[in-house]
């Protein structure tokens, strides 16, 4: 299994202050020099942490996988057309949620999803599309043909009991082996951290995982020490 990680938050921090820093670029360079397989990024309608230009310099100096998540919208899919990230991952999106809340309705929304799909694979660039875990909705993604799907897993590490995650994990495993045999890619995310990867990790069918914001904490806490240690150093050396 593969890990991507999604660098949306650094943006955040960026933004919040103005200005460059902290880069996502530096930060996804990192991330690839570390081990990580891929690179994500939202680049929201309301560019509320990923910018354009953000896009632009990620396709530029990243080595590994670009994964550009994004609502198929005109404005969006035009950018990602001109970009040719090495995969767009198509996700449903509101402007009032924090973060992505559910999968994609393939089902209710088929032909639209295929004619996107179509025009990606037009412009040779491969598709996933972010659905919950549900036997319809693998079937109905399948069906329009694109290459892979990513698997919500928010309800499973949103879970309140063990039986409920065990249940959610279950839903997510028999999507997992129902895309496999359907000949699709298989990724997950959304939630996902320290303390319930472990158990998704362990099902084979799925190829990657996706995990941005546990990541980016717990980097806040184990680089934390060093950076104040660092800085005291410059203060008393004067």
């Amino acid at each position: 299994m593969r890990l991507a990680i999604n660098i949306d938050h650094i943006a955040t921090l960026r933004n919040a202050r103005g200005g460059n820093d902290p880069d996502p670029v530096k930060a996804a360079l990192l991330c690839e020099e570390t081990g990580a397989a891929g690179i994500v990024c939202h680049l929201r309608e309301d560019r509320r942490h990923i910018k354009d230009d953000d896009v632009r310099r990620l396709r530029t100096f990243l080595k590994k996988k670009l994964d550009l998540e994004m609502a198929a919208t005109e404005e969006i899919i035009g950018i990602a057309i001109k970009t040719r990230p090495d995969l767009v991952t198509l996700v449903p999106e509101r402007r009032q949620e924090l973060t992505t809340e559910s999968g994609l309705d393939i089902v209710m929304h088929k032909k639209f999803f295929a004619g996107v799909v179509k025009q990606f694979h037009h412009s040779s660039i491969p598709t996933s599309l972010f659905i919950d875990p549900v036997e319809a909705q693998v079937k109905a993604s399948a069906d329009i043909g694109t290459d892979m799907i990513e698997i919500h897993t928010g309800e499973y590490a949103e879970a309140k009991s063990d039986q409920e995650m065990k249940e959610q994990l279950q839903r997510i495993q028999m999507a997992a082996v129902l895309g496999k045999s359907l000949g699709l890619g298989v990724n997950a995310g959304h939630g996902l951290d320290y303390s319930n990867i472990k158990p998704v990790a362990a099902i084979k069918e799925i190829d990657e995982v996706s995990i941005g914001h546990a990541v980016i904490v717990q980097a806040l806490s184990a680089g934390l020490e060093s950076a104040v240690r660092e800085m005291i150093k410059l203060i008393e050396n004067k």
